[in-house]
């Protein structure tokens, strides 16, 4: 279990470095639906069959496919663009790594929230007890969601539109 667990790691974190690293926006898109499965396999390992369904269904699924018709649609080939200067991305790769070393020792000092863990009884894999917590307990920040969704989708359209409207 330990050594799947190391693989699917591995796999998570090496597609992630190619979705940054890769130039062509659609081996990025690729490579970041690789690393929502291997995502997802983090999920069934810890027994959270339903979480790894949706986590398919909706990021690997519907937001891909949003995001690959935005690249599609943005034209993001343009051979004629420059580089950004040497001193600028010097910049953020030092801005990068403070942030990163100030995320690290955030994490070496933290101290854990939850000092004893009690089981309340639930399952919390029913999809009816997930219903009810979502739509009872947590209303305003899935209405959040959904209407950030619902912005995003109406800015892709938006940016779809722009060569239209210019000529």
């Amino acid at each position: 279990m330990l050594t799947l667990f190391y693989i699917l790691s591995a796999i998570t974190l090496g597609t992630a470095f190619l979705t940054i690293l890769s130039k062509n926006p659609i081996h990025s898109a690729i490579y970041l639906v690789l690393c929502f499965f291997s995502i997802a396999g983090h999920y069934l390992m810890f027994n959270a069959q339903f979480l790894a369904m949706v986590h398919v269904i909706v990021y690997s699924g519907a937001i891909m496919i949003l995001m690959l018709f935005t690249i599609m649609l943005m034209n993001l080939n343009k051979e004629g663009e420059k580089n950004k200067p040497l001193l600028s991305r010097l910049a953020a790769a030092g801005a990068f790594g403070i942030f990163g070393l100030i995320l690290i020792a955030a994490f070496i000092k933290s101290q854990p929230v939850i000092t004893k863990y009690e089981v309340s009884g639930q399952d919390y894999q029913s999809i009816n007890v997930l219903g009810k917590v979502l739509l009872n307990d947590y209303m305003i920040p899935f209405e959040f969601a959904s209407v950030l969704l619902l912005v995003s989708m109406i800015g892709a359209v938006l940016l779809s539109k722009k060569e239209h409207i210019n000529s």
